[in-house]
């Protein structure tokens, strides 16, 4: 798999038209980030950890709502934004996903601390 998190992105998206309320998707920390993300600013109805298999898993709760999910920074080119470059998704209805040096957050949150970093994705 070259893009892990266009795949995290893609398969709830792809749960979302199948009508299903969970999908399971392969563990990364940095997928359990985003979704932390997403579920903090209320974009999926609940994350959790399954590790009773073979290997350990995502398990995302889908809301009702249907998301917009695009993935920005990719494999073969990374976008990075100072803070000042950070701009709102869909006039602040979205939020767009930052890798920064504190930690994956919102892109409001790292422009009112400062700092900028990798634009992952953006969700509205």
């Amino acid at each position: 798999m070259v893009d892990p998190i266009a795949d995290f992105l893609t398969r709830i998206r792809n749960a979302q038209m199948a009508g299903q309320d969970r999908v399971s998707i392969p563990f990364s920390t940095k997928k359990e980030a985003i979704a932390q993300v997403m579920l903090k600013n209320k974009f999926l109805a609940g994350v959790s950890t399954d590790d009773t298999g073979k290997f350990k898993e995502l398990v995302v709760e889908l809301p009702e709502k249907v998301l917009t999910l695009k993935r920005v920074s990719k494999s073969g080119q990374r976008i990075y934004r100072g803070n000042q470059d950070i701009r709102k998704v869909l006039n602040g209805l979205g939020i767009a996903v930052v890798s920064t040096s504190q930690g994956v957050m919102t892109g409001y949150e790292a422009k009112s601390k400062g700092i900028g970093g990798e634009i992952l994705c953006e969700i509205s």
